[in-house]
């Protein structure tokens, strides 16, 4: 078996990309709301883990995935073509930025972004990518989904706690520009235990049109319970790992 990561119903080969498998990922692949979506976009695919998971949960929806660093985008091939999925995912070497020139629009979006805009980078340059946002700012992220997601859409993210309130609070500058602005109509707090501060946040955008109000849905995780996992992180996580 190569280097990487097995899920119950596929494996994710990892050895030629900047970031393993990680339970952000599974999280954010589990945690979105893509059941009824017709097309999704992954962007910033990697390995190709959030397509192939979004293709296991919908079992109609075509996938895309992109991403600019061509080792992660031949893994991402790679592991899609085994999968009985094949034939509904698709991945492009091709940034964000190029890809909105394509202009086609998408029932869903699902992003696990960079995140460090500081700090010392990793000395692997594809490691580096996957985690800073010099290759792609949260501003330039929250503007590029806005057109490439249809009206009615939702973007779904994970991001450390702090740039997480970062992000959202960059949200409400970016919205007092546009007629189709964004709404964060979920928003999950993921703590490790129940005695640890909130370590990451789960945040659903929905693209509605200035007339619509929504409500947030308010949901807090917690992955450890006692010497195990809690009920409801098995309950969200449960058709993916292998032991639970």
């Amino acid at each position: 078996m190569s280097k990487g990561f097995t899920c119950k119903q596929f494996h994710i080969d990892t050895s030629e990309c900047g970031m393993p498998v990680s339970t952000d990922g599974i999280l954010l692949g589990a945690w979105a709301n893509i059941e009824k979506a017709e097309t999704i976009l992954d962007i910033g695919c990697g390995a190709g883990l959030l397509s192939i998971m979004c293709a296991q949960r919908n079992s109609d929806a075509l996938i895309t995935g992109i991403d600019i660093e061509i080792n992660a985008v031949n893994a991402a091939k790679s592991n899609c073509e085994q999968t009985p999925w094949k034939t509904r995912l698709i991945i492009e070497l091709c940034s964000l930025q190029r890809f909105v020139n394509k202009k086609i629009q998408f029932t869903a979006v699902i992003c696990n972004p960079p995140y460090f805009n500081n700090g010392e980078r990793s000395q692997q340059t594809q490691r580096a990518l996957a985690r800073h946002t010099e290759s792609l700012s949260h501003q330039r992220l929250l503007n590029d989904c806005h057109q490439v997601l249809a009206e009615g859409g939702k973007a779904s993210f994970i991001l450390p706690a702090t740039e997480g309130f970062a992000f959202i609070e960059l949200l409400n500058h970016f919205n007092q520009q546009k007629e189709c602005p964004f709404a964060v109509s979920r928003l999950t707090k993921v703590y490790t235990t129940q005695k640890k501060p909130v370590s990451r946040l789960l945040i659903e955008l929905t693209k509605v049109d200035q007339d619509v109000a929504i409500t947030t849905q308010q949901t807090c995780l917690f992955i450890h319970q006692g010497e195990g996992f809690s009920d409801a992180f098995i309950t969200l996580t449960k058709d993916f790992y292998l032991k639970m």
